[in-house]
């Protein structure tokens, strides 16, 4: 063990439970579960493409991008970074780019700014900060992500031996 267990090391979380068992377990299940709320999303997106493109014209009002774009847009995002987020491969570009759709659909649908709304606002700045957690302190061990910089670590040391 690295990292052993002390008093300074378990407050500053750099001890090998946080380093080898919370750490990762948190960013994995932040990374699961946002994927699984967009990957819904756009889930149902595909299913009624009709009422897909009829949000996108008349209740959403997404800034400069005509709105058969945005609900292309919109729906290859919601599909495409998540299975990405998923598996933790390229975790952190995913997280931002979801971070970013997130921020969109916030500011392009005027419902969530009222009373009846707030709700769902709150979901979404829970979202935007798993996904800023995950951006910032990337996908933790449990990811394709690390095995590959452990692979490629391997090599370069290998090559430099």
């Amino acid at each position: 063990m690295s990292n052993p267990i002390t008093l300074s090391g378990f407050l500053t979380g750099h001890c090998w439970p946080m380093d080898n068992f919370v750490k990762p377990l948190i960013l994995l299940g932040f990374r699961l579960y946002v994927s699984w709320v967009f990957l819904l999303s756009g889930l149902t997106k595909i299913k009624s493409w009709s009422s897909t493109i009829y949000l996108f014209e008349d209740e959403y009002k997404v800034p400069f991008i005509p709105a058969e774009i945005a609900a292309y847009m919109a729906t290859a995002g919601e599909l495409i970074l998540p299975a990405l987020l998923i598996i933790g491969l390229l975790s952190r570009p995913a997280a931002l780019g979801l971070f970013i759709l997130n921020f969109v659909a916030v500011i392009s649908y005027p419902y969530l700014f009222t009373i009846d709304g707030a709700g769902g606002y709150w979901q979404h700045v829970t979202w935007g900060v798993m996904l800023l957690v995950v951006f910032a302190f990337g996908p933790g061990k449990i990811s394709l992500d690390q095995l590959i910089a452990n692979w490629s670590a391997k090599r370069r040391n290998a090559a430099v031996s």
